[in-house]
């Protein structure tokens, strides 16, 4: 028969095991959503012309996650570019502000022709050859950088919890057409850019696309928190008017955002090859239809929603430093006698500037962050992609994982300039050609073994 007193240590220690016996509850996922105002000052460059003033504001938008790691950091801004050491910058101070790695930071942008554009390293090459502010605005640009980071620090100190992630789709019509249409020999034949007006080029087939418009969201319970959309298209309807706006991607996500209360970000996906020229011929009424449009497909996407529970383990953080190969066509004698010429115009010399900082960026065996955002157990993948990125990528990209949700930003670090694919290279047109790509063919070769590692590891 057993004593009292060691009966009595027996049943403290089952009472001990009961409390512990309940599993431990898993930490929730919290969000903070930042948005500062990113438009220029009069005088200010945009990507072409001097700023007169701004038809609708730009944004930078962007969301906090906070998990089991280190915070994550989304940004999208209304800017056409931001390259070499402007992303360096950029990231730098999200990451500070949110208490994280930079690496750990995705900023891209939307890519509107009215509207400014970043590179700090070719801006200096200016700076330092007496060309201020003429083609790109430092001061302005950081001081849009430095509210940015207060804006992320305070979404970061008020991240909010979140109980269920939300997924949906939806087709937008007459709005994304391949600029690309070839010829019998295979060659490019016209290049339909995002207005046309030209009617034989305009009718032609819409060709490969992205029809679809991704949308993720996040929800506390039934009420939702943040909504992220992702649509791969040139953002211009029209442009070279000297009044900074958001064009008709931006329109779409202000009027959904204002329709349903909740933050919108928009992301531009694999656009570099697409546009709206087959449905677009440059008026400016235009621009409200394509912005309908796509605030349309926004709408079906969030009414397709499905939503499943989410926890701070079910997010995670990949990331792939990658070398692009560098176009053969740089030759740093011919872009530096462009540099230093006084006599060529400010815009010529600052893209020999920009060139010539991505020349030396490769030649020093700098790398470019890809990365990859995992939400939820196998339920979505969004990848985070630099440069004007062919819609294939993208399209490879799903069909790797079919069995994925699986969402695509491109536009990160603008350096590169265009993206083609290999077979693209010698098809010709603009997109390939050396005004508009610094990589080489063999590019296609490594960012798809470095997407499909980033969808099945």
């Amino acid at each position: 028969m057993l004593r009292p007193a060691i009966l009595s240590l027996l049943s403290l220690v089952a009472a001990a095991a009961a409390f512990v016996a309940p599993a431990r509850a898993e930490a929730p996922l919290k969000i903070g959503v930042f948005a500062v105002d990113a438009s220029p000052p009069v005088g200010s460059p945009l990507a072409y012309d001097p700023t007169k003033g701004v038809a609708g504001p730009l944004s930078c938008k962007g969301v906090v996650f906070i998990g089991e790691g280190k915070p994550i950091v989304l940004c999208a801004i209304d800017w056409i570019g931001i390259g070499n050491d402007g992303q360096v910058e950029f990231r730098r101070a999200l990451a500070k502000a949110a208490g994280t790695e930079p690496g750990r930071v995705a900023v891209h942008t939307l890519h509107q022709h009215d509207a400014p554009a970043c590179d700090f390293s070719a801006e200096r090459m200016l700076a330092e050859r007496g060309i201020p502010r003429e083609v790109f605005d430092a001061e302005f640009d950081r001081a849009v950088i430095a509210r940015a980071a207060e804006a992320v620090r305070a979404a970061t100190a008020n991240a909010r919890p979140v109980t269920h992630l939300g997924l949906g789709r939806a087709e937008i019509e007459k709005v994304a057409s391949n600029r690309r249409i070839l010829g019998p020999d295979g060659k490019v034949k016209y290049v339909r850019y995002t207005s046309c007006t030209d009617p034989k080029v305009r009718d032609a087939p819409a060709g490969t696309i992205d029809p679809m418009l991704a949308m993720v969201s996040f929800w506390d319970g039934d009420k939702p928190v943040a909504v992220l959309t992702y649509y791969a298209t040139h953002p211009q309807s029209y442009y070279r008017t000297g009044l900074a706006n958001p064009d008709f991607p931006g329109m779409a996500r202000d009027a959904r955002e204002k329709a349903t209360g909740v933050p919108h970000i928009h992301f531009d996906g694999a656009g570099g090859n697409i546009g709206a020229g087959k449905w677009n011929d440059g008026s400016p009424s235009n621009r409200q239809v394509l912005a309908d449009r796509v605030a349309d497909g926004m709408a079906r996407a969030w009414e397709s929603t499905t939503r499943t529970p989410i926890a701070a383990a079910d997010l995670g953080w990949a990331s792939i430093p990658v070398k692009l190969p560098v176009s053969p066509h740089l030759d740093e004698t011919s872009l530096r006698k462009i540099l230093d010429d006084p006599s060529k115009p400010p815009r010529a010399r600052g893209d020999a500037a920009r060139e010539l900082a991505w020349l030396l960026r490769c030649r020093a065996g700098d790398t470019i962050d890809v990365t990859c955002l995992r939400l939820g157990k196998d339920r979505a993948r969004v990848l985070h992609l630099p440069g004007e990125l062919f819609v294939e990528y993208q399209l490879a990209a799903q069909k790797m994982r079919p069995d994925l949700f699986v969402a695509m930003a491109a536009y990160g670090d603008y350096a590169p300039g265009y993206i083609g694919t290999a077979i693209a290279y010698p098809q010709g047109g603009y997109e390939t050609g050396p005004r508009a790509s610094l990589v080489a063919p063999e590019v296609e070769g490594v960012l798809m073994d470095v997407i499909r590692k980033l969808l099945t590891d």
